[in-house]
């Protein structure tokens, strides 16, 4: 739930890099040995209580010259009142929307700072907001936290409500346009008691957004957002002196506000098993199945967590391996928990076959459950699983922002921010018995199933009654705030926003490179912040090596290498991965495949073990092709009932014409046929092609050196050598420009939204004129304040989120126009896409503001962009294929800054052509062809969700 910027999901972006492999060959035994003893994890911090009830917690970490800055408020939906849903979060919109002494946009002082990771959201027990700014943009980020904080009914007014109403209405109305998305307020309606405060979802019903008025702002405003309802944590490159300072000197003068009361737990466990379904226009029927389970703080929920992940928790778990390994009745299945302050759920979901009764389905999880809850985990699961668990930890220790979320957590709802650490602890003592006693204690009875059954036709508008009310536990009394009081403040807010006029400068590690002895590249950056090493084997291959042959036959392969080797199958290599805290992902993106692993460095010669048999010698055995061949049919299918899905398999065949390597859905997940008629031999014969050492190159980022690694992977990469088949080769042919404008359609009845993508061709991403390119698009629509989203949802509130981007390609680009919109605002979203773009061009070129404003976000945000060594690694993993020097990221403020207005407004006429748009929109179309049709936008074509002609 968040009014700031969004991400377009990873299937329409379409160009993460992930994998790759070669040809059989030796390679180092796998051992599981872990060599050292694992050192303490902790986040060090103070804890202090303001004058007027504030909680400021402060961690120090100076490894990068930034602060991270959470301010939570312990408020959150259950909190709201009956008829009342969904306006926790929709004022949270509000706080976005400027305060007193700063009218306007809330992002743009932080976008002329170099804000990272800038957004706020809203759940059922709290609602937070937070950024990460270079440390001497400090001063500026508390100034607007506290100015909203304490100065923010004067900027609101009738006209922002509507603005920020419409807009989360779109929010829901994109929620529920997805595959399975209505599903959340259906469980909670059914799952907890009506009296019940998670009765309801945190979007809330569109009846109740329409009546939230200024009064009900004001209310809330005063009720919740008092300094002791509120706890700010900076965390980062700050000493706790100054930030105990500055905590005063900005927030200290704010009221505390009104004793809020505390709800009580209320697990609200049922004992007898109910059920329900529901239709939607999905893929295939899913099955849900929930308990309600204790809240945060028990240690039965980190109990909960393990049979979890016993029972559902990956490839290891039972239900995985008895449905998907043994029965081949579903595609996926997991269990979780959710973990909230007065009640947890513990959930389970299986996506069923086709064709497949879901009854089946259902005893199968039956007698796994029944025997799980017989004699409860073994041993050897509970290992593996907190070794996972432990690797996961001191991931999360890295980011300065992720550890301000931990202390948060901790602090506003267990009044401990070290919280984590005791339920790591309890995870890491756990014994198998105690696993068993809680789950027989909440997941042996109680259950609600949930079937959702596929639909062609528009899913049915149902009223769903609910739960009955039930016995609620009275509520605690708030903590009395009439003994706290303001401290005056010497800040003068009339003179506006603190200015900031001194920035730190990047630093990122130096570039080393050496060749292991079989000539293979090992490119380093060295990062000793967390005991980690990331290593990416990098082949130059990509779903551009589909062409001529198979679609998909790049990604497929890439999947199947983890699924065994000639050692190992894919059980055993998931369950060594576990014990070693190891992550290991392979896939590929347009033009490059890789293989990455992240290794504890405790860890690590091990797992270059494992990852060198992944590389080397996959097995491609038949059960496995086939159970990986009938998910990634189930996945297609997925995408195809995914208005995002369909748009982006659609487009990139029109953009680029038959027979180009790019002429592929841009999740390089192929088409059925050609899925269907992968065997063996396209896999062999495409790894052999593409997946070997003289195709490669070796990154890694993180705790090592380049003496240690490359003994390291010598020891399993030296004797890897080419086979005999000749290395594949690509082409990537340049496309004309469309002469006249198209239209494409695609059916999606009952839809709530439409979704309009629109795409032109742009350079490759190698081009000399690469930053402006950029620039340009982030001015135009790639940022927050971006014309194409300041117009769809600010202005108009027509989308959650309109906004333009770029996938990296060596080849010509896709530039696309992307927003989902409000069904009944189709043909009006789509005319002022248009008018945007030849605006852009012609009578309203960018303007000097608007490039500055980029620029400058771009330079001040580099020290905050490197935090961690994920980062580091991508940005080495980039430089590599798109062939940038190794001083690329050090010299980037330079080239960013030598911008000029001139160069970016070229790039907008270079690449926004009006009559060469090719237009895909997604929706009902009996309620938006004809409204389309009327704009005359180009000719007009219905295709079906596998981009065929559909006859009239």
């Amino acid at each position: 739930m968040s009014p700031s910027p969004f991400r377009i999901t990873a299937l329409a972006l379409g160009i993460a890099l992930a994998a790759g492999t070669a040809a059989p060959a030796s390679a180092a035994p796998v051992t599981p040995a872990v060599v050292a003893a694992p050192a303490a994890l902790d986040i060090p911090y103070q804890r202090f209580v303001l004058p007027n009830g504030l909680t400021l917690l402060v961690h120090e970490d100076h490894k990068a010259p930034v602060v991270a800055v959470a301010v939570w408020y312990h408020v959150g939906s259950k909190d709201e009142p009956a008829r009342k849903t969904g306006f926790a979060h929709l004022f949270e919109h509000l706080m976005f929307n400027g305060s007193e002494n700063h009218p306007g946009e809330f992002f743009e002082p932080f976008e002329q700072a170099g804000a990272t990771g800038q957004n706020g959201t809203t759940w059922l027990d709290r609602t937070n907001y937070y950024e990460t700014v270079p440390t001497t943009a400090l001063d500026m980020a508390l100034w607007m936290e506290s100015d909203r904080m304490g100065h923010l009914l004067g900027a609101i007014d009738q006209k922002t409500l509507d603005e920020q109403r419409g807009v989360v209405q779109n929010e829901k109305r994109q929620g529920e346009n997805e595959p399975y998305g209505r599903v959340d307020e259906r469980m909670l309606l059914q799952t907890f008691p009506a009296n019940h405060p998670y009765h309801h979802d945190t979007i809330g019903s569109m009846a109740d957004l329409d009546a939230a008025s200024l009064d009900d702002v004001k209310t809330w405003f005063r009720t919740y957002y008092g300094a002791a309802n509120t706890t700010l944590v900076m965390s980062g490159d700050i000493d706790v002196a100054t930030a105990k300072a500055k905590a005063l000197q900005y927030f200290g003068d704010i009221p505390a506000g009104p004793a809020v009361a505390r709800q009580a737990k209320w697990v609200a466990a049922r004992t007898a098993s109910t059920r329900d379904s529901m239709d939607d226009r999905v893929a295939q029927a899913r099955i849900y199945r929930e308990w309600n389970i204790p809240g945060r703080g028990e240690r039965d929920l980190t109990l909960l967590d393990l049979a979890a992940d016993v029972l559902g928790g990956g490839k290891t778990s039972r239900l995985y391996q008895r449905l998907v390994y043994q029965d081949h009745l579903v595609d996926d299945v997991s269990v979780g928990i959710t973990p909230f302050e007065l009640a947890s759920q513990f959930t389970l979901q299986a996506d069923v076959k086709k064709g497949v009764d879901p009854a089946k389905v259902e005893a199968a999880v039956a007698d796994e459950w029944a025997r799980f809850l017989a004699k409860g985990p073994t041993q050897e699961e509970l290992t593996r699983l907190k070794a996972a668990n432990r690797a996961a930890v001191v991931r999360s220790l890295e980011r300065v922002s992720g550890k301000a979320t931990q202390l948060a957590e901790g602090q506003v709802y267990l009044g401990n921010p070290d919280a984590w650490k005791r339920s790591f602890d309890w995870n890491q003592k756990a014994t198998a018995s105690d696993v068993l006693a809680a789950a027989k204690k909440w997941i042996a009875r109680g259950d609600y199933t949930l079937t959702v059954v596929p639909t062609t036709g528009t899913p049915k508008d149902e009223t769903v009654a609910g739960l009955p009310a039930g016995t609620r536990p009275a509520d605690i009394a708030g903590r009395p705030t009439t003994a706290f009081k303001v401290t005056a403040s010497d800040i003068d807010r009339k003179k506006g926003v603190p200015t900031v006029d001194r920035f730190p400068d990047l630093t990122f590690p130096n570039v080393q490179r050496g060749h292991l002895k079989n000539g293979i590249e090992v490119v380093l950056a060295e990062r000793h912040s967390v005991p980690v090493v990331n290593v990416s084997l990098q082949f130059d291959a990509g779903y551009a090596s589909d062409a001529g042959g198979k679609l998909g036959a790049a990604s497929f392969t890439s999947a199947m290498l983890d699924e065994g080797t000639a050692k190992l199958d894919s059980v055993q290599i998931a369950k060594l991965r576990e014990r070693l805290g190891m992550g290991l992902s392979t896939g590929c993106g347009l033009d490059a495949c890789s293989v990455t692993g992240s290794m504890l460095s405790d860890s690590l010669a091990p797992s270059l073990g494992l990852l060198a048999d992944v590389v080397r010698n996959p097995a491609f055995r038949a059960a496995d092709i086939e159970r990986v061949r009938a998910q990634w049919l189930a996945g297609i299918a997925q995408e195809k009932t995914q208005p995002s899905g369909i748009a982006m398999r659609t487009l990139p065949p029109l953009l680029y014409g038959d027979g180009h390597p790019y002429a592929i859905p841009f999740s390089g997940t192929g088409t059925e046929a050609s899925i269907r008629s992968l065997g063996v031999a396209d896999m062999r014969g495409w790894q052999s092609s593409w997946l070997r050492p003289d195709n490669v190159r070796i990154i890694v980022a993180g705790d090592t050196t380049l003496p240690a690694i490359t003994q390291q992977l010598n020891a399993v990469f030296a004797d890897w050598t080419p086979p005999s088949v000749a290395r594949g080769t690509k082409s990537i042919p340049d496309v004309a420009a469309q002469a006249k404008p198209r239209v494409f359609l695609i059916d999606k009845p009952g839809a709530t939204q439409s979704l309009i993508l629109a795409g032109v061709l742009a350079p490759p991403t190698t081009v000399a004129n690469n930053l402006p390119i950029q620039t340009m698009n982030s001015a135009f629509g790639g940022t927050f304040t971006s014309r194409l989203n300041m117009n769809l949802r600010e202005d108009k509130h027509w989308a959650y989120g309109a906004f333009s981007f770029m996938s990296d390609a060596l080849g010509q680009r896709p530039y696309m126009l992307y927003a989902p919109v409000q069904t009944d605002k189709t043909k009006e979203s789509a005319a002022e896409m248009l008018r945007e773009v030849r605006d852009v061009i012609g009578p309203r070129p960018l303007s000097d503001a608007e490039i500055t404003k980029i620029k400058v976000n771009d330079v001040r945000s580099l020290p905050g962009s490197y935090e961690t060594i994920g980062a580091v690694l991508g940005a080495l993993s980039e430089n590599a294929l798109y062939h940038r020097p190794d001083d690329y990221v050090p010299t980037l403020r330079s080239r960013i800054e030598a911008q000029t207005d001139a160069d970016v407004q070229a790039a907008a006429t270079e690449i926004l052509h009006p009559e060469a748009l090719t237009w895909v929109i997604v929706g009902d179309l009996s309620k938006i062809e004809a409204g389309v049709r009327s704009l005359d936008l180009g000719a007009v074509q219905v295709l079906d969700a596998d981009g065929k002609p559909v006859a009239k």
